[in-house]
């Protein structure tokens, strides 16, 4: 699973943001350490607009008498293989309101024994775009409107394996096709995103052990992570 983010204000950030044509850049949420349930910038169209939103990270809320809060069940990712069973959460959400969520890199927790491990990735000289679903949900007391939203994982990357062995995070190529498809939210036809379902990690990475998130202290040497699956903009 993916549950850590680091979005850092750098050129490729801002190169990717320019790529898609978001017309509120300056919007972005900037971050080393988000974590699930904290607020987070999506990319979503509307009316033929793409523009940064605000939206919680875990897709499922709860209604209180004055507000929303997190659902019990974890829903910070969507497993791609619920993603066509009817009922799931995220079922209508992938064929009506898909979303990107842009960042420098990612981080991963494996348990083994007693013993907790985590690594962070950061894509060498890029910005990733993972594929992610959002909800808009309206307060039927205060009228108060928000967004939820979660990053979809597909199955275990072989190269991923060594770090985090249950789930690797959807990325999305940086092609314009794709993108435009994922985006439009009057394209229904998920049958197009069938090869996006399988693990793809699409970037070199530069990979660091940490003692935890929180206080992002290096263990041991930098590595490189080379996916056998990279290629540019495919």
């Amino acid at each position: 699973m993916c549950g850590r983010l680091n979005i850092i204000d750098d050129m490729f950030v801002q190169a990717l943001m320019e790529d898609l044509r978001i017309n509120n850049q300056q919007e972005m949420l900037f971050g080393r350490f988000k974590m699930p349930t904290n607020d987070i910038s999506i990319v979503r169209e509307i009316d033929g607009e793409r523009r940064l939103q605000t939206a919680t990270w875990w897709l499922l809320l709860d209604t209180l008498y004055e507000g929303f809060k997190p659902s019990r069940y974890t829903s910070f990712n969507t497993r791609s293989d619920k993603l066509n069973t009817p009922n799931s959460a995220g079922f209508n959400a992938f064929r009506e309101s898909r979303c990107l969520v842009i960042a420098s890199g990612f981080g991963e927790t494996e348990k083994k024994g007693k013993q907790t491990y985590y690594h962070d990735f950061i894509a060498d000289n890029s910005a990733i775009v993972f594929g992610g679903l959002f909800r808009d949900w309206q307060h039927p007391k205060t009228g108060e409107t928000i967004t939820s939203c979660s990053i979809i994982t597909n199955p275990p990357h072989p190269d991923l394996m060594p770090y985090h062995s249950k789930a690797s995070p959807m990325i999305l190529p940086q092609n314009d096709e794709v993108l435009d498809a994922w985006l439009n939210p009057a394209n229904q036809q998920v049958e197009m995103f069938a090869d996006l379902l399988k693990p793809a990690l699409r970037h070199d990475f530069s990979v660091q052990q940490i003692n935890k998130p929180s206080q992002y202290q290096p263990i041991g040497q930098t590595a490189r992570l080379i996916p056998n699956d990279y290629v540019v903009n495919t």
